[in-house]
């Protein structure tokens, strides 16, 4: 057959579903080799059971300095140091060990008061000031960055500068160099935080990453570059999930007045996973390179190859989910693949789950007539990037 280029490309009149290459592609089975932009030819599985199945499997390999891995993009020259997330256990365990217990579910659920008040905050800004208002930058980007900054310890009057610096290193199209500078941007301004922390220590997640540094558990440049990683995984995803949940919510306005009449927090929480399930933000797929030989569904993968798991079309597999492109707010969507599967799924789900039923719960409840004040085919969608979203989203009410 001829080798799909991998990522493929959504469909412009169909911005919440997977790009019909992908379905194609689904159909010949749950594995197939697709053409990057190094052209190497990975596996690509598609489907929801062997995509669990690999995810927790030993033999699979987050290492993307390993030979066979398939990168996103071209590594910037001399890249050494990554990311916890990107190594294998028993180091990925160690480091991240060091950070699970702000996410905790408990410690989480006693953030829900101070999450809410930033959410009512902020409608209150929005509804105090003129209308039409890009809901990206006054709402769905100021959610997520003043959660985690305060979670962290890092002063929200950066947010410029950091949102500005994350928004590169998760575009695809921009160059190696352009990447390299914007992560030693902010390396910098973290190493720089953590000078203050090791000196000045408070009640936040760097200062506690800055009791290790001093107790030798962690380099001052781990310690860095976690913070790195959970500044921008902290508030790239759950902002394009507010923005983008929004825009299919108001694209499906039966689900949005079944989420907006109910005070169920039940149907709040299904809400939350159903829309995780349905939009796939991070629609590059996760990637892996195989450590042994693996069968899967009939073929072998040898070890040394690469793997990419796309989780959009696995949450949108028939055999899991019926009906999988309908948006049902009160499907059991619980099964998804949204925050991965296995020793590295996300870190914090917890948190972000938090966030969003704050939000989904609030914000059309607050503002019953949130209605776009553009034409859908006139909002800029984040294709070029690995977190699938929107640039901008114009409402009014």
């Amino acid at each position: 057959m001829t080798l799909a280029e991998f990522p493929m490309a959504r469909a412009a009149g169909c911005p919440f579903d997977p790009p019909p290459a992908l379905r194609e592609t689904t159909e010949e089975g749950p594995l197939a080799r697709v053409r990057l932009w190094d052209g190497s030819t990975p596996w690509l599985v598609t489907r929801h059971a062997e995509q669990r199945a690999l995810l927790g499997d030993p033999r699979v390999s987050a290492d993307m300095t390993r030979p066979g891995y398939p990168s996103q993009a071209p590594l910037p020259k001399g890249t050494t140091a990554i990311s916890f997330i990107l190594m294998d256990d028993p180091e990925h365990a160690r480091l991240r060990r060091m950070v699970t217990a702000p996410f905790a579910i408990k410690r989480v659920a006693a953030m829900r008061p101070a999450v809410q008040k930033i959410v009512d905050g902020l409608i209150d800004e929005m509804l105090a000031g003129p209308a039409p208002v890009d809901l990206v930058r006054a709402f769905a980007l100021p959610v997520p960055s003043l959660v985690i900054c305060e979670l962290l310890g890092v002063p929200y009057a950066d947010h410029d500068f950091f949102q500005e610096n994350s928004g590169v290193l998760i575009n695809r199209e921009v160059a190696p160099e352009q990447r390299s500078a914007a992560h030693a941007a902010l390396l910098g301004y973290l190493d720089g935080l953590m000078g203050e922390k090791i000196s000045h220590p408070v009640d936040d997640l760097l200062s506690g990453l800055a009791g290790r540094v001093g107790a030798g558990e962690l380099t001052r440049e781990e310690a860095a570059q976690m913070g790195v990683l959970l500044l921008l995984a902290g508030h790239e995803t759950t902002a394009n999930m507010i923005a983008l949940g929004t825009l299919a919510l108001l694209e499906n306005p039966g689900q949005l007045a079944l989420l907006r009449e109910s005070d169920d927090p039940k149907l709040v929480a299904s809400a939350v996973e159903e829309l995780l399930r349905y939009l796939n933000i991070t629609h590059s797929g996760r990637r892996r390179v195989a450590l042994e030989d693996i069968e899967v569904a009939g073929r072998t993968i040898r070890a040394g190859e690469g793997i990419i798991l796309a989780n959009d079309i696995a949450n949108r597999d028939p055999e899991v989910f019926p009906d999988p492109d309908r948006l049902d707010l009160r499907r059991d969507a619980r099964r998804h693949v949204a925050f991965g599967f296995g020793v590295h799924q996300c870190l914090g789900q917890p948190l972000a789950r938090m966030e969003l039923q704050v939000v989904y719960s609030t914000l059309y409840r607050r503002i019953p007539t949130l209605r776009l004040a553009t034409g859908l085919e006139k909002i800029p969608f984040k294709h070029d990037g690995s977190v699938y979203g929107v640039y901008e989203l114009p409402v009014t009410w």
